[in-house]
């Protein structure tokens, strides 16, 4: 949060040069550490309008600051064609410190989203089968970004969609009840669309140990018990998957209901009546062409049934009607072309599309000694979350699927993935934890206390002010990251954090010095212990305090 404390006084500056309306421009860190902790090129942005050489507008805005930051700003100056280049003071960093220290545990928490409604979709598997990692990555991802709008204060809603009924559902259920007959008939043939997983072989075989032969008929009642034995059984795996990822949802949101409750029809008759929509060749198209898009598409089918555009429509619809004030939906990128699509109906029907923030994510690939592992739900050949959780545990997945963009595919490195070393950029970071755990300790068994006389001015050290300058930054970080919906931001930060601290450690001894620098660098390791602990926190990752 350093810029925001200094671009007041540069607002109040380029004020008394005129300028009036709203000016917005950004602070951002120097490469190069010599050139200080903030530049800005904002006389470079202003010399058109006030017709002056951008160093002239640069020294006029130093000349106004200068006279009213004596104790923030240590050393101020022009560089290069125009840009301004600041150094913060001793005591800039010494109030920073003290302010991040008195929040204590609920350091980086804020107020932002205040009074804003926020639904956050994630996961969303249809119970067909076991979760793969790329469902790992829409789960944490989803997970993470609902965990930093809460951070940021705002009210969230965790929300899991998906569809019981339709093809998927079908051939589940044929799938096992190949599986079934199989275990009386081996020659029973499998159905070429079938899921082959060995999971299907296990709900056959409960279904058999429960009904026993009465079930070698496929009526359509039989049927029906199998497929909703299969459902069940799919979901409990799902849901006892996520717990052990500590993944959870406040809302389970059936498609289904959209039927049964008549919202698809109300869809259907809106766009009939605002003459949207039109049928050819026995389908009902929409017509996308009136709403921004190239070309009209099919969202009743000839046989009845509706493509992916209506319920997701329609789906959208009741999230607005709840009341909700950002809508943030999580996909693989086998979405990216569905979305126009959704958008413009949305907007149709009357709703504020730009209010829907849809967050691509890319594929995973899971590789061992350079080289591919396959998986695939449907061949049987499948590495599952829960065989990737077994090996390397839920803090290591998560953080290895949040720790890249998600617009940018993801190798998953099992190799590194084991490490249990500094290696592991887990370990690393839970290492900095435990560290400062045992520095705690250490301090407690000195019979060190802190009490409101910390002197944080001491901390002047090349060490504890790179520590301190990164310290402060975290707030920022959360809402870049919760803005963005990119939670990579955070474990890139967490990171250099650690790294930060480790150098600390290395080279300013905290127990056994002068009792005012003890206590200060004391305080300061709380802190950052405060911060990687919170920054593990949003990412689902524990944080033990021994390794």
């Amino acid at each position: 949060m350093k810029a925001e404390k200094v671009k007041p006084l540069f607002l109040e500056a380029v004020k008394k040069l005129g300028i009036t309306e709203e000016c917005n421009f950004l602070f951002e860190t120097p490469k190069n550490p010599e050139h200080g902790d903030l530049t800005t090129s904002i006389a470079m942005r202003l010399a058109k309008q006030l017709k002056k050489n951008p160093r002239q507008i640069a020294q006029e805005i130093i000349d106004q600051v200068s006279a009213n930051a004596s104790d923030m700003i240590s050393k101020i100056e022009i560089a290069g064609p125009g840009f301004i280049n600041i150094t913060l003071s001793g005591k800039f960093y010494a109030d920073g410190i003290r302010e991040l220290f008195e929040k204590g545990e609920n350091v980086g928490r804020s107020d932002f989203g205040k009074m804003q409604r926020v639904n956050v979709e994630y996961v969303s598997v249809n119970p067909t089968g076991l979760l793969h990692l790329g469902h790992g990555r829409n789960s944490c991802l989803g997970d993470t970004v609902a965990t930093l709008y809460h951070w940021s204060g705002y009210d969230v809603t965790r929300e899991y969609y998906f569809n019981n009924a339709g093809n998927q559902m079908q051939n589940l259920a044929k799938s096992i009840y190949a599986r079934y007959m199989q275990l009386f008939q081996s020659d029973f043939p499998f159905p070429e669309d079938g899921y082959h997983g060995e999971y299907i072989k296990l709900i056959a075989a409960e279904i058999r140990e429960k009904f026993d032969n009465t079930l070698k008929n496929p009526s359509v009642e039989n049927m029906q018990i199998i497929r909703k034995y299969g459902e069940k059984w799919c979901f409990e795996k799902i849901k006892a998957t996520l717990e052990r990822m500590k993944i959870k949802q406040d809302v389970f949101y059936n498609e289904d209901s959209l039927y049964n409750t008549g919202k698809i029809q109300e869809i259907l008759d809106f766009f009939k009546e605002k003459k949207l929509s039109y049928v050819k060749d026995g389908a009902t198209w929409l017509k996308f062409s009136e709403l921004g898009l190239q070309d009209d598409r099919v969202i009743v089918k000839s046989t009845g049934e509706p493509t992916y555009r209506l319920p997701d429509i329609a789906y959208h619809r009741e999230k607005f009607r709840r009341g909700f004030d950002i809508l943030i939906d999580i996909f693989g990128a086998d979405h990216v072309a569905t979305i126009p699509d959704v958008m413009a109906g949305v907007k149709a029907l009357g709703y504020d599309s730009s209010k829907v923030h849809p967050v691509i994510y890319q594929f995973v690939t899971l590789t061992e000694n350079g080289e591919q592992v396959k998986m695939s739900k449907r061949t049987g050949k499948s590495y599952t979350l829960d065989d990737l959780l077994d090996e390397v545990g839920p803090d290591v997945v998560r953080f290895f699927l949040l720790m890249r963009s998600g617009s940018t595919h993801l190798e998953f490195d099992l190799n590194l993935a084991r490490e249990q070393s500094e290696k592991n950029p887990v370990f690393y970071l839970q290492y900095a934890n435990a560290r400062i755990s045992s520095v705690i300790d250490n301090a407690k068994e000195a019979g060190i206390k802190l009490e409101n006389d910390i002197d944080f001015s001491l901390l002047t050290h090349p060490r504890e002010i790179s520590l301190i300058n990164t310290a402060m930054n975290f707030g920022q970080i959360i809402l870049d990251a919760t803005r963005k919906c990119e939670p990579q931001i955070l474990a890139d930060y967490l990171r250099l954090f650690a790294s930060e601290f480790h150098a600390f450690y290395h080279d300013c001894r905290i127990i056994g010095v002068e009792t005012d620098l003890q206590k200060a660098r004391l305080a300061l390791a709380i802190t950052t212990k405060n911060i990687i602990k919170n920054g593990l926190t949003i990412l689902g990752i524990s944080t033990p305090d021994r390794m």
